[in-house]
């Protein structure tokens, strides 16, 4: 709807195996990886197999350190959209006709979710009974912190914090017990992350918030405001 490129992040929440193996080309080398690849894929489609190019004559042009962040996009493109291309382009020709697409290019995709559905009422008391914990207590003041900042929040901000994590701004029908990840029923959960100085980073897949151990209460708000708003992009290419 907005034209903005796809990044890796926007592939976690679709085909995780993915995700993780486009992380690690960005990590690694592809001779570290062992990996021969070409700018082409395989398509399965109708009971059909193929080979698809990504760009003309892509199955004979190799991936290389590189080349490989198009190669990357490309992918993340073709996994994205490619299969739903003509119904996205249908569904945005009629959307167009009542928005013209110059009305909302000044939003981001964020922003535009929650001029089209709103502020979401969200219930932390819910939110809370229904959190798990990785290497963290319930009791431990990194946590108890944590609460005591989502009081403070506005609303506008805890629904960034919610699209943060979960990869939208709506409250599951029925409340948080009933929050759903890529695996089934996913409950929101806090695991214990490593480095003062680190942001706090989501797994939306997953419904998960890796938090740091900070050392005040302070420091843990400014991270998490600066995480939900600057670092609502996700992992994009360095």
């Amino acid at each position: 709807m907005l034209g903005r490129r796809c990044v890796t992040a926007d592939a976690e929440s679709i085909d995780p195996t993915l995700y993780n193996n486009l992380q690690k080309m960005l990590q690694y080398s592809l001779e570290d990886l062992g990996l021969e690849l070409t700018f082409s894929t395989e398509v399965d489609e109708f009971g059909m197999h193929r080979i698809e190019d990504l760009i003309p004559n892509g199955r004979t042009i190799p991936v290389t350190d590189a080349n490989k962040h198009l190669y990357i996009q490309l992918m993340c493109q073709r996994k994205i959209v490619g299969g739903i291309q003509q119904q996205l382009e249908a569904f945005l020709s009629g959307f167009h006709e009542l928005i013209p697409p110059a009305l909302i290019s000044v939003f981001d995709d964020k922003e535009l979710e929650l001029l089209l559905s709103g502020l979401p009422t969200i219930n932390l008391d819910d939110l809370r009974a229904n959190t798990d914990y990785v290497n963290y207590q319930p009791n431990d003041q990194t946590i108890l912190w944590f609460w005591e900042v989502m009081n403070e929040l506005d609303e506008k901000q805890r629904a960034a914090f919610l699209q943060f994590v979960t990869g939208t701004s709506r409250v599951p029908l029925g409340g948080f017990k009933f929050l759903v990840g890529m695996r089934g029923p996913q409950k929101f959960s806090i695991q214990r992350a490593y480095g003062e100085n680190k942001l706090p980073t989501a797994h939306t897949c997953f419904n998960q918030l890796d938090l740091p151990g900070y050392s005040s209460k302070q420091a843990l708000k400014k991270k998490l405001l600066l995480a939900i708003t600057e670092g609502k992009e996700g992992f994009g290419f360095v």
